[in-house]
C-alpha cells in the first residue's frame, strides 16, 4: 500500500524524501504492476491474427493513425506508467531484432504475469515463480527447435508462404500475395553471401509512398528512386543505357568566407570577372564531359551557368540529391561517390538500363532502374489514401523481416498456434520431473505459452475452450500441425494450408516475453518522487505602462 516514505527507530522518525512523494512494496508494489502490465497487453491482444481487430489512434496533434500492429500501437500510445513503459520496450525490441510478432510477445508477457498473479496469492514466492520461469523458457526454445522444419534458404516459394502468413494479419491481407512477392524479390536482391553465410541489411531497401491510384500499383524498381527532378528543363528525360556519374561536390562559384568587396570600375573589367567565372564552370564541365558521364546526380548544388553547358549536351543532372539515396545508388549501379571532380574518370562511372523522370502523383521524381546487379533497391508504395499508404509500409517491412530471418536462419515453424500447442504439451510432460513450488510456475509458463491459439480463437469469434480442446485431443493423438484456421473458424492441418512462420521469432518472443516478465516480478519496492508544483505565471503588462505603475505592481531587487 502508499505510504510515506519515511523510517521510525526508537521512537524518532526520519523523513527520507520530499514530502509527497510516496511507497508501496511487498506484493501491493507486485499486484499494482501486474495490473499496469496486463492493461497495456489487453490493448493489443483484440489486434493478434487474420481476424484482429485494428486500432484508431489519434495524436494530440489530430493525427489518425490506423493499425494492427503492436509495436506502432504502443509506441503512439506514449504511455506513463514505467511497468506499461516495459512492455512496450518489449514489441520494440522484438520489431528491431526480428521484425514481426510484437502483438505475441506483449500477449505472452501479459499470461505469465496473469498466471504469476495467481501464484503470489497462493503465496509463492517471486524469486520461485522467475527461476521456474528461467528454466521453463530455456526448455521452450529447445522444443520450438525441434518443432521446426529446415528449408532452404534461398526458396522462394516457402519464403513466399512465410511472407504470405506475416501479411495476412494486416489490413491489406487482399493484397497479400503481391506484396508477398514483392518483399521475396526485394530481399534476395540485397542478399549477399559472404563465406557461406548470408547477409541482409534491409535498410538497403529503400521505401518510398505515395498516395495515389490503388495498392495493387505497387511495384519493385531494380534501383533507386531519386526524389528530385531533372535540373533544367532542356534536358533529357530519358536516357538508355546512361553512364552515371555520383557527385558530391559543390558545382558553384563559391562565394567568399568574408565580406568583400569589388570595386569594377569599367565594363571591360566587369566582361573579365564574368569570363573568370565562366572559365572556372567550363572547366568542370569538361571533367563530366572527358568522363563520359551523360547523367550527373549531385548531393549539392550546381550552377546555372554550368547546367546550361549540360543540357547542351544532353547530360542529364540532379542536384541536392539525399545523402542515403546516394549511398544506395552508389550500391545499386556500382558507381563511386566523388568527393572532388579533377578525380572523376570512367572507372568511377555507374550503369543502368534507363533513367527517367516520371510523374508520380504531381511531383517528379527521376527512375534509375534496371541494375543488373543491385545491392540497394526500391519499393513504391501507392494507395487510396495516406492511412493505407502508411499501414502498407508496416505490412511490408514485416515482410522484409520475416523474409531476411529466415534466409539467414533456415528454419520454420507451423503457425495458426499449432506450434504453440504443441510446445505447450511436451513443456507440461517436462514439468513433471520437478517437484515443489517451481513446477507450478513451469506449468503456468506452459499455459501461458497457449495465449496465442487462445487468442486467435476469440479474435476470429470462436469459443476459446472448445478449441482448446479439440486442439490438445488432436495433438495428443499426434497430430502436431492441428491449428486455429480463424478464415473457415475450425480446427486444422496448419501445414496443409502453407501457414509458417521464422522459427527465430518465436525465439525471440520467448526471450523477450519471459525476460520482461522476470524483470517485472523482481520489483517489490516502488518509490515516486514528489510532483514538482508548477509555479504561477507572472503577470504580464501592456507595452508602454508607466514606469511608476510598474513599480507599485512589481517589487524592485536591489
Amino acid at each position: 500500500m502508499a505510504r510515506a516514505v519515511a523510517t521510525t527507530i526508537g521512537g524518532q522518525s526520519a523523513l527520507i524524501l520530499k514530502e509527497g512523494a510516496s511507497r508501496t512494496t511487498g506484493r501491493g508494489a507486485h499486484l499494482l504492476n501486474i495490473v499496469a502490465a496486463k492493461a497495456v497487453c489487453e490493448v493489443v491482444r483484440s489486434t493478434l491474427g487474420p481476424r484482429g481487430m485494428d486500432k484508431m489512434l489519434v495524436s494530440a496533434m489530430g493525427e489518425i493513425t490506423v493499425t494492427n500492429d503492436g509495436a506502432t500501437i504502443l509506441k503512439q500510445m506514449d504511455v506513463q506508467h514505467p511497468v506499461a513503459k516495459i512492455i512496450a520496450e518489449v514489441a520494440k525490441t522484438t520489431d528491431k531484432e526480428v521484425g514481426d510478432g510484437t502483438t505475441s510477445a506483449v500477449i505472452l508477457v501479459g499470461e505469465l504475469l496473469r498466471k504469476a498473479e495467481d501464484l503470489l496469492k497462493r503465496n509463492v514466492h517471486p524469486s520461485t515463480i522467475i527461476n521456474g520461469y528461467i528454466k521453463a523458457a530455456e526448455q521452450c526454445i529447445k522444443l520450438y527447435h525441434e518443432a521446426a522444419l529446415p528449408v532452404k534458404s534461398i526458396d522462394r516459394e516457402t519464403l513466399k508462404k512465410v511472407a504470405s502468413t506475416a501479411i495476412a494479419t494486416k489490413i491489406l491481407s487482399e493484397h497479400g500475395e503481391k506484396l508477398a512477392e514483392i518483399g521475396v524479390d526485394a530481399i534476395l536482391a540485397i542478399a549477399e553471401k559472404t563465406h557461406g553465410v548470408y547477409n541482409i541489411d534491409v535498410d538497403n531497401i529503400k521505401v518510398d509512398k505515395k498516395p495515389g491510384e490503388s495498392l495493387s500499383e505497387t511495384n519493385l524498381v531494380s534501383g533507386v528512386i531519386v526524389c528530385n527532378e531533372v535540373a533544367h528543363p532542356d534536358m533529357p528525360k530519358k536516357l538508355e543505357d546512361p553512364k552515371i556519374a555520383l557527385l558530391e561536390e559543390d558545382l558553384e562559384v563559391r562565394k567568399t568566407q568574408f565580406d568583400a568587396k569589388i570595386n569594377i570600375s569599367s565594363p571591360e573589367k566587369m566582361k573579365q570577372f564574368q569570363e573568370a567565372e565562366t572559365k572556372m564552370l567550363n572547366e568542370k564541365f569538361q571533367k563530366i564531359v572527358d568522363s563520359g558521364a551523360n547523367v550527373i546526380i549531385n548531393q549539392k548544388g550546381i550552377d546555372d551557368v554550368l547546367l546550361h553547358f549540360l543540357a547542351k549536351r544532353q547530360i542529364l543532372a540532379v542536384k541536392r540529391a539525399n545523402h542515403l539515396d546516394m549511398l544506395k545508388l552508389a550500391k545499386a549501379t556500382g558507381a563511386r561517390i566523388v568527393t572532388k571532380i579533377d578525380d572523376l574518370s570512367p572507372e568511377q562511372l555507374g550503369h543502368a538500363k534507363v533513367v527517367e523522370e516520371r510523374k508520380i502523383a504531381g511531383d517528379k521524381w527521376v527512375f534509375v532502374e534496371g541494375c543488373e546487379n543491385p545491392r540497394a533497391v526500391t519499393v513504391l508504395i501507392r494507395g487510396g489514401t495516406k492511412n493505407v499508404v502508411e499501414e502498407a509500409e508496416r505490412a511490408i517491412h514485416d515482410i522484409f523481416c520475416v523474409v531476411r530471418d529466415v534466409v539467414i536462419s533456415p528454419k520454420i515453424v507451423v503457425g495458426g498456434g499449432a506450434v504453440e500447442t504443441e510446445v505447450s504439451s511436451e513443456l507440461r510432460r517436462w514439468a513433471e520431473r520437478y517437484s515443489g513450488k517451481e513446477q507450478l510456475a513451469m506449468l503456468g509458463f506452459a499455459e501461458a505459452i497457449e495465449s496465442i491459439p487462445i487468442a486467435l480463437a476469440e479474435n476470429a469469434g470462436m469459443n476459446p475452450i472448445d478449441v482448446m480442446t479439440e486442439l490438445r485431443s488432436k495433438h495428443k493423438k499426434g497430430d502436431r500441425w492441428a491449428g486455429v484456421d480463424v478464415r473457415r473458424g475450425r480446427v486444422e492441418d496448419m501445414r496443409k494450408l502453407d501457414v509458417f512462420e521464422p522459427l527465430a521469432v518465436k525465439e525471440q518472443i520467448v526471450k523477450s516475453a519471459s525476460e520482461a516478465a522476470s524483470v517485472i516480478l523482481r520489483i517489490d519496492d516502488i518509490i515516486a518522487a514528489a510532483k514538482q508544483k508548477e509555479s504561477p505565471p507572472r503577470p504580464r503588462y501592456p507595452a508602454g505602462a508607466p514606469p511608476l505603475e510598474r513599480e507599485n505592481r512589481e517589487p524592485a531587487y536591489m
